[in-house]
């Protein structure tokens, strides 16, 4: 999610009288939850149609995945500055929302249809202009939450988005997988029409405020200025975290965008059974999001995630050496998976809280860049690596599950040298 900035808090007289618009956060979460449902099908099932439909090599499959995140991660925020400055009679976000919804969930509907090997530069475009179009409005998207939420309620009201965005992703990979069994070609029309359905109700339910001084993408220091800045602190713990974090991301990363075709090619499942197991994971993501904040506020945010990678680390190295067999045998992968869930959730949900309480209060716009630059930058390398060690190991997709455990081994490391960043008192 991109950083967004805070207006001035309320005096304490406005604070008694605002509070959260629970009913107005959800129907604006549906925006999220569409998005959620599109890139939770894209990693289930566009690399099954890249490697093995295309019979692609994997380090193409990556490159192809990395290259589309490139572009979409440099348009978002010369799309979001433009919306501040839109100004329509249906707002500065809406135009957005109605032009490109509809573009991305056309363009997501066609591409089934184009799995034919003559046709895979076709696909390839296809595929990049429909994340270009999704790009173009998950930032507007996104920044309606603080343009219609009171300052001091935005975080609850994130939580709330982020818990759709869970649900969708739920949605996705248990309802894709049974629609996938019927036609390789009906999960991505239900997204699409779910998108389209989605953002209706947003355009529909949601009237953004006719002045808002709130911006989809902060101003901040240049990149280097604020790396080098870090880079000379005296105290290294903003620098070891956010190590920390690239090194994490690239480790599920390097999991989350091959495991179906680990599934497919390795253990010998239909796409459909290999994109449900994802479910396990993302439904104990979504039961443990609150939980793991609670259980950081009582043993400290550090620890919290140490243990988080920790347990994703055993799991993952646990996949590696077990057996096809067992890993087929109905119960273990759920498990396993199920367990994983609950690591990331311990990991992923406490991580920006740090980076943020470890940053100056006049520098927050600046961290919170950082740190969406260290998992971006991740979700980069991480598919394109594994990628090259899939083919360099003679197609072993099961190499994902020693990226992984290495990565976060890292992780582990620098996360030991972190000191600072537990919740102020």
């Amino acid at each position: 999610m991109m950083a967004l900035t805070n207006e001035s808090m309320p005096n304490q007289q406005e604070a008694t009288t605002i509070k959260l618009n629970i009913g107005k956060t959800l129907l604006l979460s549906f925006g999220f939850f569409g998005v959620s449902i599109l890139w939770s099908i894209h990693d289930s099932y566009v690399p099954v149609f890249l490697g093995k439909d295309f019979a692609l090599d994997a380090s193409v499959v990556g490159t192809i995945l990395t290259v589309n995140t490139i572009i979409v991660f440099l348009i978002q925020p010369g799309i979001g500055s433009l919306s501040d400055r839109t100004r329509t009679r249906i707002g500065r976000r809406m135009p957005f929302i109605v032009a490109f919804a509809p573009l991305a969930a056309i363009g997501f509907a066609i591409l089934p249809m184009l799995v034919q090997p003559t046709l895979l530069w076709v696909f390839v475009a296809v595929l990049t202009l429909t994340l270009i179009a999704l790009a173009m409005f998950r930032t507007p998207v996104i920044a309606l939450m603080p343009d219609i939420t009171p300052s001091p309620f935005r975080s609850q009201a994130n939580g709330l988005i982020n818990l759709m965005g869970g649900i969708g992703a739920i949605i996705a990979f248990a309802g894709g997988a049974a629609l996938f069994k019927l036609n390789p070609a009906y999960p991505f029309w239900a997204a699409a029409i779910l998108l389209v359905l989605a953002c209706g109700i947003v355009f529909w339910q949601i009237r953004e405020p006719k002045e808002s001084t709130t911006q989809a993408i902060e101003t901040r220091p240049g990149l280097m200025a604020s790396l080098g800045k870090i880079l000379q602190a005296g105290d290294k713990s903003a620098l070891l975290l956010l190590l920390a974090i690239f090194a994490w991301f690239v480790g599920y990363n390097a999991v989350s965008k091959f495991f179906t075709l680990y599934g497919v090619i390795t253990l010998r499942l239909e796409p459909n059974q290999a994109s449900f197991l994802l479910t396990f994971l993302a439904l104990m993501f979504v039961v443990f999001a609150v939980p793991s904040g609670y259980i950081a506020a009582k043993f400290g945010r550090r620890r919290t995630i140490l243990v988080g990678i920790a347990l994703l680390e055993l799991l993952m190295a646990l996949v590696r050496v077990l057996p096809v067999s067992l890993q087929t045998s109905g119960v273990m992968l759920p498990i396993i998976l199920a367990l994983a869930g609950v690591g990331w959730a311990l990991i992923n949900i406490n991580s920006l809280p740090m980076v943020v309480d470890i940053a100056p209060q006049t520098e927050l716009a600046t961290y919170t860049g950082l740190y969406y630059f260290a998992s971006t930058s991740a979700a980069v390398l991480g598919p394109f690596l594994a990628g090259l060690l899939i083919d360099a190991l003679g197609k072993d997709y099961g190499v994902i599950f020693l990226v992984a455990p290495i990565a976060l081994a890292f992780a582990f490391l620098f996360m030991l040298g972190v000191r600072r960043g537990e919740r102020a008192e």
